[in-house]
């Protein structure tokens, strides 16, 4: 019965990762227009299941941090109270942001809900100095590290466009419609002819596609863009689901629950996977469309950036979140273009700084009912 609440509860903090991250990485395709919602959603899928096969062999190494160790006494380490009550209060954290829009940061919430815990466990004696240099450092810095990434690297790349000869270019439609014939009583057109007018229309500024026109090294450079851009997206996916696979069946393997078969690890690959198709829309539409205008070239930059600092962080070791780096290279673009809506931007920092809060508590309510129904 508590293996089976264990993974229900493991289940439904996958299902909300990848209701809440999957998108993110392709949130820049989308927001400008390179594809639409659904060809963007299949690719992250698809990225994020190939992500999720990989992270298989890489699963014992992340299972000490996030099934407490550091944070919780050691006796409790891989009790059934514990992680039921780390997972669900994950899940429960992260769908409420998801229902409001709002990306967050599952590292966060997973955080939030073990010190939850800490804190029930041991009063208040729970690790300041670990949880200052291994959490929050990294995850404080990360987007001030985006933002300025995306400030330099964005100027540097229009720069480098302009030297090349690519110029920026707006598609304007020109066609042909029936028009009425204007023929006098009892004239009639000759058979065949269908009288036509050429017609030239301009849509909204939030329906035109910017294209660049030019070459580089002997390529088309709109084409060029898109590849990279379809390519840096999926790799963003990838990597998003090589740290947070095992992150997460890191609960299920610090209960000894995972054999050699590592079918948790294939059950949370699942869960994120149909987490992302039925429930990413809200979160999607925040990131592409209302943190700041982007084009294709700046959605590029905006990934790019979110690469190189997700991938370096996690050669050092650093529990980065792909969130906070993603969402943070928009930040800067957003002030480099001066299109950035603050509103939205104000909403999403609130959210990030109360998650890690509202998974404790809800980790130490959950950790306390567990304990008191005899869950040990």
């Amino acid at each position: 019965m508590t293996l089976a609440v264990l993974v229900v509860a493991v289940f439904w903090l996958a299902y909300s990762n990848g209701a809440n991250d999957n998108f993110k990485g392709v949130a820049t395709l989308y927001g400008s227009a390179t594809t639409d919602y659904g060809q963007a959603l299949r690719l992250a899928t698809v990225a994020t299941v190939a992500g999720s096969a990989l992270s298989m062999m890489l699963a014992s190494s992340l299972a000490k941090t996030f099934s407490g160790n550091g944070l919780v006494p050691p006796a409790l380490l891989g009790s059934p109270s514990l992680l039921i009550a780390v997972g669900a209060a994950g899940a429960v954290t992260i769908l409420l942001a998801t229902f409001l829009g709002m990306p967050t940061s599952t590292t966060h919430a997973l955080t939030g809900a073990l010190l939850g815990v800490s804190v029930v466990v041991g009063g208040t004696d729970a690790p300041a100095g670990m949880l200052w240099s291994s959490f929050f450092l990294p995850l404080l810095v990360s987007p001030l590290l985006a933002i300025v990434g995306a400030m330099v690297v964005y100027p540097s790349l229009r720069a480098a466009r302009q030297y090349l000869g690519v110029s920026r270019e707006m598609c304007v439609c020109v066609g042909a419609e029936q028009a009425p014939a204007l023929v006098g009583a009892g004239e009639h057109l000759p058979a065949g002819l269908v009288p036509s007018a050429v017609t030239l229309s301009a849509a909204p500024v939030d329906q035109c596609i910017e294209r660049y026109r030019g070459r580089v090294v002997g390529l088309d450079a709109q084409t060029a863009v898109n590849g990279l851009h379809y390519f840096s997206a999926a790799a963003v996916c990838f990597a998003r689901a090589v740290n947070d696979t095992p992150k997460i069946a890191a609960l299920l393997l610090a209960g000894g629950f995972i054999g050699g078969a590592h079918w948790g690890l294939g059950l949370v690959a699942a869960a994120m996977a149909i987490g992302g198709l039925l429930n990413a829309r809200r979160v999607a539409e925040t990131v592409s469309h209302r943190i700041t205008e982007l084009n294709t070239g700046q959605g590029l930059t905006g990934n790019l950036v979110t690469a190189a600092l997700v991938l370096g962080a996690s050669h050092l070791g650093a529990p980065v979140s792909t969130t906070h780096v993603s969402c943070g290279s928009l930040f800067g673009i957003g002030m480099v273009t001066g299109a950035a809506r603050w509103k939205t931007v104000s909403v999403i920092l609130l959210t990030w700084v109360m998650t890690l809060p509202c998974g404790a508590v809800i980790g130490a309510g959950s950790y306390w009912a567990l304990t008191h129904a005899g869950v040990h």
